[in-house]
Formats: C-alpha cells, sequence, structure tokens
C-alpha cells in the first residue's frame, strides 16, 4: 500500500509572496514535489502561500486522496485561497488560520511542510522552526525557498523584513532548522537571487 505523505501549505504574511509568474509557479510546484517526494495521497503544508498559487497546484499534484493545509495570517488571503480553490474543483485544501511563531498543526501529521519567500519574515525562527519540527513526522521533510539580501544580511531575524536587509542567505537558513533539530540539509541555486533548502526530521529519536 503506498505510503501516504502530508503536504501542509501555510500562508502567513500578507506580503511575503513576491510577484511570480505562471512559469515559476510552475516550475517551483515541481521542484517541491520532487524535493520532498510528493506523490498521490501526500498531504502537504505551505508556510505563507500567499492567494493560493502553489496550494492549487500542489493539490492537484497529491489528487483527490490526499490534502493540502493553507496556513495563512491575513483574512482576505485566506478567502483568495478558498477562491482559488473553489474555482480549481478541488476539495482537498482545508485553510487555516495561521500564527507568527507557530504552525498551528498537530504534532506528528506531516510528512511534509514547505514556504516560498516567507521565511525572512520570521521574527523568531526558533519558536517557528521548533513548531513545524513537532508537526513533521519522523523522517518527514521540511524546503525553504526564499531569496539572499541584495546587500548585507541582518544581524538579527527581526530585521530580515527590512528594505535595507530584505531576505535571508541559504546558510542562515540551514543553521536554523540544524538547530532546530532537521538533519540532511542540501541547498541549491533555483533562479536569480532565489535557493531552495530541504532538510530532514530524523526518523528515530
Amino acid at each position: 500500500m503506498r505510503k501516504r505523505a502530508i503536504l501542509l501549505f501555510f500562508v502567513f504574511f500578507p506580503f511575503a509572496a513576491l510577484a511570480q509568474s505562471a512559469r515559476d509557479n510552475a516550475d517551483d510546484a515541481g521542484r517541491l514535489v520532487k524535493a520532498l517526494d510528493l506523490r498521490a495521497g501526500s498531504v502537504v503544508g505551505e508556510i505563507g502561500a500567499g492567494s493560493g498559487e502553489l496550494t492549487v497546484l500542489l493539490a492537484k499534484a497529491v489528487g483527490e486522496t490526499g490534502r493540502v493545509f493553507s496556513n495563512e495570517l491575513n483574512a482576505e488571503r485566506r478567502a483568495e485561497i478558498a477562491s482559488a480553490a473553489a474555482a480549481a474543483g478541488l476539495k482537498n485544501v482545508v485553510i487555516v488560520e495561521g500564527a507568527p511563531a507557530d504552525a498551528n498543526l498537530p504534532e506528528g501529521c506531516c510528512d511534509a511542510v514547505f514556504m516560498r519567500n516567507v521565511y525572512h519574515h520570521f521574527a523568531d525562527p526558533p519558536s517557528m522552526n521548533g513548531s513545524l519540527f513537532r508537526a513533521v513526522k519522523p523522517g518527514g521533510r521540511i524546503a525553504v525557498m526564499d531569496f539572499a539580501p541584495s546587500g548585507t544580511e541582518s544581524e538579527t531575524p527581526a530585521g530580515r523584513a527590512e528594505q535595507t536587509h530584505h531576505g535571508v542567505s541559504a546558510a542562515s537558513v540551514a543553521r536554523e532548522l540544524r538547530a532546530a533539530g532537521f538533519i540532511d540539509d542540501t541547498s541549491e541555486h533555483v533562479r536569480g537571487g532565489m535557493f531552495i533548502v530541504v532538510a530532514r526530521r530524523p526518523s528515530t529519536p
């Protein structure tokens, strides 16, 4: 019997996602499906899904037996996600109200979580990453897509969203994921200044 994975989509920050073209969204969805080993029946979570572009694409990828949890702080964005899912005829999208430093997910519920252009908004990475670690079941994966600052990286997480230091480095993301307990992190260039860091929760304590 094919193992069921869990994909969770979380939308946190109303201005987190940069403008992406339809091609970018399709490419990123394909990259995430491969990096997180997603398939029919998977359940995934996204932190910062914006208006739901990736939520819709990955909900289609995991099929009717899969599920997508789309978590968002902003009520208007949550409504946009619901509309996008309905327009696509999807019934496997669950919208969850987000919190700034907590994924608000049951412990051990997920095989995979991801986010795009959102990590640099985390003012308290240890708390959020700890929440994500608890939500991912043993052996589950996490993928962080984000962009490096054009200049010097902020010395503190709270400054990463400021215009002067806008962005975060792949090295900082990997270091903070390891601090939360994730292992086997890898990183690669996506496009422009964007990168993806993939890590996993250990299979055993």
